[in-house]
């Protein structure tokens, strides 16, 4: 069988330069050495409540972003479309534990912040260890927020096999050295996200250019005057990075660069950098066709449904629960 890869993002909010730079430049890379399934999880996504409309308008931006950005020769697909990742996950709720879902750091964070967490968001980690065990997944590109649930879908998987027979591989992670977590502009101690409350902090693929070089203006940076790679002074760094990737210079061109610069000239830089590379992505964006995007989604979870029944009938007949009609 192919060494595979899957992941997914979830079509809500608006996708950011943290978003590229630390997942969907590395996937378009790895598609060329692993079958690749890129997935939009829009099941994931209704553990909070949506606006449907938006929901769905936001998960065909979301594809035309997956193109856009250079993601062809992956098998593309919307989750809710094959529903076998539904069923797996009732299965393996059956052998997840309360207490693993429970020390889920990123379900603590939001049980503390609300009393009426669902229950969807609970069981979040067992849906994700459904989609990624269902492609027989070798290699599944994550942050370091989402680690913690890939150790759950590896402890599933191998609980399984051990109990009912060999029928899951087990993934590894994959985490880029560099560029894995692009921080918030506005407070570089947290990560660039799509639901930060100061939208100065997070730069969308689809912003103008007006908004990109309003927001780099106005990053925070550190105390001191040196424009270094320096883990002590977590904004210019973060803004360092940045430039290095959307460059593909090495750390010393980038530092070379700026070398008696001021923080000013860094931004404008910056900014300058991220609208050159931003301006024809949004173009692409735009000219995708919507009829062959429709095809594309459709021969997407074809593909995956003839991959994910397989997977299903061989843990439904491991459990002896395959064909008890007949």
């Amino acid at each position: 069988m192919p060494k595979r890869i899957f992941s997914g993002v979830q079509p809500t909010g608006n996708v950011h330069l943290g978003n590229y730079l630390g997942a969907l430049r590395n996937w378009v890379a790895l598609q060329h050495e692993y079958e690749s399934f890129f997935c939009i999880v829009n099941l994931h996504a209704i553990t909070n409540r949506q606006d449907p409309k938006l929901l769905a308008e936001k998960t065909r931006e979301l594809a035309r972003i997956y193109l856009a950005v250079g993601l062809g020769a992956s098998t593309m697909f919307i989750q809710s479309e094959v529903a076998e990742h539904a069923e797996l996950t009732w299965i393996l709720n059956c052998i997840a534990r309360m207490s693993e879902l429970e020390r889920m750091t990123q379900f603590k964070d939001k049980a503390r912040k609300s009393e009426n967490v669902s229950v969807g968001t609970f069981d979040y980690p067992v849906l994700m260890a459904s989609d990624i065990l269902l492609y027989q997944t070798d290699l599944v590109p994550v942050g370091e927020d989402q680690k913690q649930h890939l150790e759950l879908t590896r402890d599933l998987s191998i609980r399984f096999n051990r109990d009912y027979g060999e029928t899951f591989r087990v993934p590894e992670p994959f985490i880029p050295k560099v560029g894995a977590r692009i921080m918030s502009l506005s407070d570089p101690a947290n990560k660039m996200s799509k639901s930060e409350e100061d939208a100065n902090g997070c730069v969308r693929l689809l912003d103008d250019a007006d908004s990109i070089q309003r927001k780099f203006k106005r990053a925070v940076t550190d105390s001191g005057t040196a424009i270094k790679f320096d883990a002590s002074r977590p904004a210019i760094t973060n803004l360092l990075t940045i430039f290095q990737l959307l460059t593909g210079e090495t750390p010393e061109q980038v530092e070379a660069n700026f070398k008696d610069k001021g923080y000013a000239q860094l931004k404008q830089e910056l900014a300058d950098a991220t609208i050159a590379f931003l301006e024809p992505l949004q173009q692409k964006v735009k000219a995708i066709d919507d009829g062959e995007l429709t095809r594309i989604l459709a021969e997407g979870a074809e593909k995956a449904r003839g991959i994910a029944s397989q997977t299903l009938a061989a843990v439904k007949e491991k459990l002896g629960i395959a064909g008890a009609g007949r």
